[in-house]
């Protein structure tokens, strides 16, 4: 027992056929933090709602206690993407949480309750899990229950094993070649990871009531990281010489009495390869969790990317690393050196200062031979954080807190974070350049525990999963429920109209034309007459023009060549006068109605429309590409030719309280605002939207009606007229008004795709 297999990684890390595959890995991040109101109190709140309550929520659970909230990413085959669902679940968790709470950003607690009872059990459905918290409470107290931190799950990718494995001839099978990868990276991790607490150890010192009496004078580096710290007693020694004493020692352990269970056992470091530790015998490790990372209080996610990117190289380099000769002598070791810096002084130059110093120089070696990717300003930080201890978190922590105190430097970054989240509520971090209904539905998808899958960034394309059940959704609500054809159809102006008529339904009259010469020579038929000018298939409003009193022949070819810029076919219609609704109709309901005011500006008698254009586009609601719940407002061709119209131009000053129009279009999309009516609209115009969506067989769809006066029975002759169905249409708008009632149109989605969470709910 304590002696291993030597293999030399050496030799196989520089093999040009293994160097191709350094750097694949696969990541997951588990971050704990504890809920506190604004004040920076522990929360007397339980988990929230609005969460799905589920124990085995794929995203957010909780740890030990009610007030500790656990974020657990996918797995992942890039740092990027891991920081993308790191970011986004922390939106979702803030903003589930509602507007008197926040996450505390240190690895120790607040101020806790004198009566360490009072510290709430996580509430879980789980009778068992119950009952282990319990159990831990008994054992170790409630109160170091409430550290937290990170645990960092790291995989090296199977294309760079399999080349290491082609490379050597030692050991024939690939598993076993596998398993002592992980058990000699972990053996010089455990040796080595005093490095690592005393660059990121972030935990100096405690609040009121965290221990029973004062065991702990003076600021440290990190008391998580410490023997004070979240450990099992001296009693329990397990070796990594082979899996086999491994899973022989935690066995032993258990029947002892010294571990109720294996999961109990608290290393830095957890060999993974099942649901059950008793799985590694048979399956081999899958993976490692690295347990020993405090939370970074200057990240608004616990961890910076540079961490997550020294852990990977940290690892590579362990794996080149020498160690010792008796592996259980050499863990055992790095324990003690652990130790000593983890309870070194936050502003005092480590006792291993010249190690590290070495440490550093062979990882930047390696970093040149393997030619390894890695961000120029890696070494300088770590170089800077070895100079000047006041640049280690711990240093800044402590630094930041002499000029105040620890709590109300949390509680001010606590802030930041919390301010950052809900700056934006409709966006969704780390994903924020996807399309905003994309968005919003997988916030929605992430609260309620549905395993989301980003299939194609670009194309707005998402893999649904929850248990054994798969959705695949592209932007927002394009579904497996409506049919190519019915998609097809309402992309197809033409034929939406035709199949409306046919139904009985009143369309606006109109042609359509392929060529800019014949719609020209068709202009005698029109230039007398209310037209609308628009593309064929395009949507968002783009290339349309409306003349409510005829067009001159100038303007109509202007209106015509800008459709055509957006399409090969376009339609000329009559116009349909009236106010314009866009009903959204999901399966045979209308959930929402929105009257879309075309894009404008009020005068002032004082500043020109370019800039009462300017200043109304500085609203926080405003962007462009459907990123925010309203567009800003262009001044293009189709502005200034609506603009000529009215005799303004766009230096004209209007007078104060004129609403000048910049559209005819009422778009979001084109600057347009956004007003809610739903609860106004007569249920027969609700029943004819719904109809002419039947009519289309369409399930999911926004479908304009044009309605001179809605107190007029829809059945009435030309009451209505339908001038155009959405195949996709937006939901943002309807969630996001710029008047009027929210109608969380994206949760109707899920729940309509997952009808079995409404089951749930309702048991």
């Amino acid at each position: 027992m304590g002696v291993t297999v030597k293999i030399d990684f050496k030799n196989m890390l520089v093999n040009d056929r293994v160097k191709p595959y350094l750097f694949k890995a696969r990541y997951g991040i588990e971050k704990e933090s504890k809920r506190v109101d604004l004040s920076g109190d522990l929360a007397k709140t339980d988990h929230p709602k609005s969460i799905s309550e589920r124990d085995d929520h794929p995203y957010i659970q909780r740890d030990f206690s009610e007030l500790q909230m656990e974020i657990i990413t996918p797995v992942t085959e890039t740092l990027e993407e891991l920081f993308h669902y790191l970011a986004a679940i922390h939106d979702v968790a803030y903003r589930s949480m509602g507007k008197n709470e926040m996450l505390w950003p240190l690895s120790m607690p607040p101020g806790l309750p004198e009566n360490e009872e009072n510290i709430v059990i996580a509430k879980l459905k789980s009778v068992e899990d119950v009952q282990y918290r319990e159990y831990l409470s008994h054992s170790y107290g409630r109160r170091i229950q409430m550290l937290c931190g990170v645990h960092f799950n790291f995989e090296f990718g199977d294309e760079f094993i399999q080349a290491l494995f082609n490379a050597q001839s030692d050991m024939k099978e690939y598993r076993d070649f596998k398993t002592e990868i992980y058990l000699k990276a972990t053996r010089n991790y455990l040796h080595y990871r005093w490095l690592f607490t005393y660059f990121y150890g972030a935990s100096p010192s405690s609040e009121k009531n965290f221990f029973k009496e004062e065991s702990l004078h003076g600021a440290v580096r990190s008391i998580r990281g410490s023997k004070y710290g979240y450990t099992n007693s001296d009693d329990v020694q397990v070796s990594y010489s082979s899996i086999q004493n491994y899973l022989s020692d935690l066995s032993s352990m258990v029947q002892k009495g010294l571990l109720s269970k294996e999961k109990e056992f608290y290393s830095p470091v957890r060999l993974r390869g099942g649901k059950h530790v008793s799985e590694l015998a048979d399956h081999g490790i899958k993976y490692i969790e690295l347990r020993n990372i405090d939370l970074n209080p200057f990240e608004p996610y616990g961890i910076s990317y540079e961490q997550a990117e020294f852990l990977h190289l940290f690892l590579l380099y362990l794996l080149w690393k020498d160690e010792g000769e008796n592996c259980d002598e050499w863990v055992k070791m790095g324990s003690s050196y652990n130790d000593v810096v983890a309870l070194e002084h936050p502003l005092e130059h480590t006792k291993f200062e010249k190690d590290a110093e070495n440490i550093i120089d062979e990882m930047e070696q390696l970093v040149k031979i393997l030619d390894l990717p890695i961000s120029e300003t890696l070494f300088v930080h770590l170089r800077e954080m070895l100079m000047d201890p006041s640049k280690t978190l711990a240093g800044r922590l402590y630094k930041e807190s002499e000029k105040s105190s620890q709590v109300q430097v949390a509680t001010s970054i606590a802030k930041e974070n919390y301010q950052k989240s809900w700056d934006k509520p409709y966006q969704l971090a780390g994903f924020t350049d996807m399309e905003l209904s994309t968005q919003i539905l997988m916030f929605d998808a992430i609260q309620k525990g549905i395993q989301v899958e980003v299939l194609d960034r670009h194309d707005q394309f998402l893999k649904l999963k929850l248990n054994d059940h798969v959705e695949y959704v592209k932007n927002g609500n394009m579904t497996s429920k409506d049919n190519y054809v019915s998609t097809l159809i309402m992309e197809n102006k033409t034929v939406t109209k035709k199949i409306l008529h046919q139904h009985g339904f009143r369309v606006p009259k109109g042609e359509e034309f392929q060529t800019i010469e014949h719609a020209l020579r068709s202009y005698h038929l029109f230039s007398s007459k209310p037209i609308v000018v628009k593309p064929k298939t395009t949507n968002y409003g783009l290339g349309i023009s409306i003349f409510k009193e005829g067009a001159t022949y100038e303007d109509y070819h202007h209106a015509i060549t800008l459709a055509f810029k957006e399409d090969n076919s376009i339609l000329i219609e009559e116009f349909i006068k009236g106010t314009e609704y866009r009903f959204f109709v999901l399966h045979d309901q209308v959930l929402a109605v929105l009257l879309r005011v075309p894009a404008n500006v009020i005068g002032d008698g004082k500043h020109t429309i370019e800039e009462l254009v300017i200043h109304k586009n500085r609203d926080s609601l405003r962007g462009s590409d459907h990123r925010t719940p309203l567009e800003r407002i262009q001044l293009g061709e189709l502005e200034n030719l609506m603009l000529k119209g009215q005799g303004y131009q766009f230096d004209s000053i209007p007078k104060k309280d004129e609403i000048i129009y910049l559209r005819e279009n009422s778009n979001i999309s084109t600057g347009g605002d956004s007003i809610d009516v739903t609860d106004q609209i007569p249920d027969d115009y609700k029943e004819i939207a719904v109809d002419a969506v039947g009519a289309l067989g369409a399930e999911i769809c926004g479908i304009d009606l044009i309605i001179e006066d809605t107190n007029v029975p829809a059945t009435n002759k030309n009451a209505y007229g339908i001038i155009e169905a959405n195949f996709n249409p937006s939901m943002y708008m309807h969630i996001y008004p710029y008047q009027g009632e929210s109608r969380r149109l994206t949760m109707h989605i899920i729940h309509y795709l997952f009808p079995e969470l409404l089951q749930t709910q309702s048991t």
